[in-house]
């Protein structure tokens, strides 16, 4: 029958391996232990560059193995190590610190490897420097106690601590430490030690010294300026409360509204005055109405974007565009038919009816209208937040949904307009009075030249600037539409009433 056996003295970590030697036990405890607790003590001071002195034996070489393996898992690192021996001077000091190495108290219980568990003191050795001799005093600072739980095991006492040279605690690191918003970088030496801090990168932060890796904020935030914490993202859109373009827009945008208004005013007070009735009148009231909701439209693009305005506004001044183009297609066609009837026997003439006109802007505006009603069916825009784009931001945006439908609608807005400017172009010097032809002519360069230019603006910005980039469009058209027809005429009926009769038009 095999017998336990107790040693008092062995410290060889392999006698904890319970298969191979399970009637072992001692009193004290293994290599491991010892080193745990001196590990547990440079990382409380902070020393990450130490040196090690063992005795040139297998003992000392077994123990120098364990604490390096300890060092490296803690980020410790030896700047130099030392192997005593018996020669060595230190030996329109280490047989001292050996021999002083005293237990608190008396073993209170066995591990299941055999070890008897006790606390150890934690010594401060002070140097006194006599005059023909040195002496050592030694004072308890602290203690660890292996038994306790997991941070507090290791007890140190900082006023009871005299160091060498001063009362501050000695700096034994290869590298200064990388303070919180930066992170290690390893230095040119084989030791972890031994670093370079690098600055976090865009839209990461670290928030404790030393940090081997910076962490990433999370989608709707971003890092203050010191990158040690993650901040919300401002969130963008032109907003009615702060932000002084919503207020400019709306202004402007209310101006346009009132002198479309006041156009609409008198084209109705001076509705039987033969400039107003040249051209078909209902074509200058449905142009204006047009107008006015192009203007009112803005209004969908301020403020922040839900799926509902985000419909309406992409889809809207589409619409209104179309049928004020087509108003101004179906004048200038009427232009054209007027002067081909008045050749006697002349097939125009049958052409002459008020359904021409009303053809020409359903049969336009109808496709525009079937063109957004298939683009609202297949992929409709919607709310959509970009965290990417800006650094720091979100912009709640409107997703076209589908690019092919959006670019049609513009494409068809365009065709409908260049359609308009051709014809008013080739018309515009035919001797008809009152003839809107060279204003539809100026009206629709200035058109296609706004949407043109918008496109490529349109595509190079981000965020509200985007947005403002659209309105701009709107208001521009619109206002181009209103002035280079309406306002000669209004002119004309406010100032120059003697040529706004039928007398002078009999004349002319």
């Amino acid at each position: 029958m095999a017998r336990d056996r107790i040693s008092y003295g062995a410290t060889d970590p392999s006698l904890s391996d319970r298969l191979l030697y399970p009637h072992v036990f001692r009193t004290v405890q293994s290599s491991h232990t010892h080193n745990m607790v001196i590990i547990e003590l440079l990382k409380y001071f902070g020393w990450t560059w130490v040196g090690i002195l063992v005795s040139d034996d297998d003992a000392g070489e077994n123990e120098l193995q364990i604490l390096t393996k300890y060092m490296r898992e803690n980020g410790i690192c030896a700047a130099f190590t030392i192997k005593l021996t018996e020669e060595n001077s230190l030996q329109r000091y280490i047989q001292r610190m050996k021999n002083s190495r005293d237990p608190m108290s008396p073993s209170y219980y066995f591990t299941d490897q055999g070890e008897a568990l006790h606390p150890y003191k934690i010594i401060n050795w002070i140097f006194i420097k006599e005059a023909r001799s040195e002496d050592i005093k030694m004072t308890a600072v602290g203690n660890f106690t292996p038994w306790a739980v997991s941070g507090e095991k290791l007890y140190i006492n900082p006023q009871s601590i005299t160091w060498r040279h001063s009362q501050e605690i000695p700096v034994s690191r290869c590298s200064d430490p990388c303070l919180p918003g930066s992170r290690k970088k390893p230095g040119e030496t084989i030791h972890i030690c031994c670093y370079d801090c690098a600055p976090c990168s865009e839209g990461e932060i670290s928030n404790i010294t030393d940090a081997d890796n910076c962490i990433q904020c999370e989608s709707d935030e971003w890092p203050n300026e010191e990158r040690d914490r993650c901040l919300p993202k401002v969130i963008e859109f032109i907003s009615y409360q702060n932000d002084p373009m919503a207020s400019v827009f709306s202004c402007l945008s209310l101006f346009g509204c009132l002198v479309t208004s006041s156009i609409f005013t008198i084209f109705i007070s001076y509705r039987d005055t033969p400039i107003v009735k040249a051209n078909n009148r209902n074509l200058s009231y449905l142009l204006l109405v047009s107008i006015f909701l192009s203007f009112l439209s803005v209004f969908l693009f301020l403020g922040r974007p839900s799926d509902v305005t985000c419909r309406l506004r992409e889809t809207s001044f589409g619409v209104f565009f179309s049928v004020a183009v087509s108003s101004l297609l179906a004048k200038t066609v009427m232009v054209c038919v007027a002067f081909k009837s008045t050749k006697p026997g002349s097939p125009w003439r049958r052409w002459l009816s008020v359904k021409l006109p009303y053809t020409i802007v359903l049969l336009c505006s109808s496709i525009q209208v079937v063109l957004c009603v298939i683009w609202l069916s297949i992929s409709p825009p919607f709310q959509d937040l970009d965290t990417q784009s800006s650094p720091g931001k979100i912009i709640i945006q409107c997703n076209e949904g589908s690019d092919i439908c959006f670019y049609s609608m513009l494409g068809y807005m365009g065709l409908l307009a260049a359609g308009s400017f051709l014809l008013a172009f080739m018309v515009r010097t035919l001797p008809d009075s009152f003839n809107e032809a060279k204003y539809i002519t100026f009206s629709m360069l200035l058109f296609c030249s706004v949407w043109i230019s918008m496109i490529p603006a349109y595509l190079s910005t981000r965020g509200k600037y985007m947005v403002a980039v659209e309105i701009f469009a709107v208001m521009a058209s619109s206002a181009g539409l209103l002035g280079c027809v309406f306002f000669p005429k209004c002119f004309t009926i406010l100032f120059r009433y003697e040529m706004n009769t039928k007398i002078d038009l009999l004349r002319k």
